[in-house]
């Protein structure tokens, strides 16, 4: 494990560019793909790649506020104490692994906004924490559970909702006892977590090449120790904890009466991020140790805010060209009934690359790989789910979803790219085998 280990984090260190940079190229790549292998002319990809870039401002603005609220809400004094707590339960760099693995995982099956967020944030704290720990593995192994695809799942979702518009293509609703909640795919998730930490437990380098974290001085507000009698009117407010507790009575009520409404603990990224709200407002000592640390966390969202409009530009050249109808039929054109959800699979891993959300990947190549299932009489049901882990399967090699942990943690992609190499092969083993295993029942 070492040698592999020494040999692709030093390959990525040496060669993988920082993430913007592969932003950049990846753009370049698929304008030349447009035009050599789409047939489309340097202008029309051009356009195609304008009228995308401003397609994911409303969702680079809600992972933006997701982060934002999740490290606010970490550089309070009440969760600084948990992660203390948690912190304290691991002994040697193995178990710190486990622990964030383990969290990460349960974190990003309910909600990946919230799990990448959480996760980040206890890697930088076992970091912190824990002696002997290589950092970058432990960001890492916050990062590999968001492979998991669980309840906020939007494929599967989507196809199960009434309404939706893919529900004529198919045909009929898919409920998620077909696809998530299928004993299959609850088999391959706990198969997912057993290897996730299985693989980071033992990714650790030799202890003289061990890189810890250097933490920073972080902001515990800005009171200076003094009394508010002391302080004028406007400064008194600045200082006050009832303005903070009087501005959470409109989230807190609104996810009250949502819950309560809805009968469900249905979340979403808004809803994430309301929660990180609320938590924040609740727990911070007053609106300038709150301002403080949203100060701090603001930072690391640059990645998020550069990048994503790239990254929209990119899909709307890979959607608009035709390229993703191209690469689809080359994978159906080699398929049966019984390989078009492997094959499903990888085509979706490959285009995920250049199309990394997954509701927009779905509702470009979706209904080409809907439409080709039924063509060929492939299962459906498997044929989502199979589209579903191949779009998240090689997030784990696609910065674009590494951006908040990273920015968290104040590491670069090429720190942990060679660690999720790693976890891409041996993740990508265990989902092809389940969907051969499948092909032959």
């Amino acid at each position: 494990m070492h040698k592999i280990t020494d040999f692709t984090v030093k390959v990525v260190q040496k060669y993988l560019p920082d993430a913007f940079i592969l932003a950049t190229g990846l753009t370049f790549i698929v304008f030349a793909m447009g035009i050599f292998i789409a047939d489309k002319g340097p202008v029309q990809m051009l356009n195609f790649w304008g009228k995308g870039f401003a397609s994911l401002f409303k969702f680079g603005m809600q992972m933006t506020l997701v982060l934002l609220t999740g490290y606010t809400l970490a550089l309070s004094p009440v969760v600084r104490r948990i992660l203390e707590r948690v912190t304290d339960i691991p002994k040697t760099p193995r178990q710190a692994l486990a622990v964030t693995a383990l969290v990460s995982f349960i974190g990003c099956y309910f909600n990946w906004g919230f799990g990448l967020v959480i996760g980040a944030i206890l890697a930088r704290e076992m970091g912190r924490k824990v002696k002997g720990l290589h950092f970058p593995v432990v960001v890492a192994a916050a990062y590999g559970g968001e492979l998991i695809r669980g309840p906020s799942s939007s494929i599967p979702l989507v196809v199960a909702t009434p309404g939706n518009f893919m529900e004529k293509t198919i045909g009929h609703l898919i409920p998620v006892t077909d696809t998530l909640y299928s004993p299959w795919n609850l088999g391959l998730s706990v198969a997912i977590l057993a290897a996730l930490m299985f693989l980071y437990m033992n990714a650790s380098p030799r202890p003289e090449d061990v890189v810890e974290f250097h933490a920073e001085e972080t902001t515990k507000g800005d009171d200076n120790g003094r009394p508010l009698s002391s302080m004028a009117f406007a400064e008194r407010l600045e200082h006050s904890r009832w303005v903070l507790l009087a501005l959470a009575i409109f989230p807190v009520g609104y996810l009250i009466a949502n819950f309560s409404s809805n009968l469900k603990f249905n979340l979403n990224l808004n809803i994430v991020i309301l929660i990180f709200l609320s938590l924040g407002l609740l727990l911070h000592k007053s609106p300038a140790a709150f301002l403080a640390a949203v100060k701090e966390a603001i930072v690391a969202t640059r990645g998020i805010v550069v990048q994503f409009p790239l990254y929209a530009g990119i899909a709307g050249m890979m959607g608009a060209s035709g390229l993703v109808a191209i690469i689809s039929q080359w994978f159906t054109a080699v398929s049966t009934p019984h390989t078009f959800p492997l094959m499903t699979f990888l085509s979706a891993g490959l285009v995920n690359i250049a199309i990394p959300s997954g509701g927009g990947q779905w509702a470009i190549q979706g209904p080409i790989m809907i439409q080709a299932a039924h063509a060929i009489g492939a299962d459906i049901a498997q044929t989502v789910m199979a589209f579903a882990w191949g779009d998240a399967w090689t997030n784990q090699i696609q910065p674009f979803w590494a951006l908040p942990l990273l920015g968290v943690a104040g590491l670069s992609a090429r720190d942990i790219m060679g660690y999720c190499i790693l976890w891409l092969a041996l993740s990508g083993v265990l989902i092809a085998g389940t969907f051969v295993a499948l092909s032959m029942m």
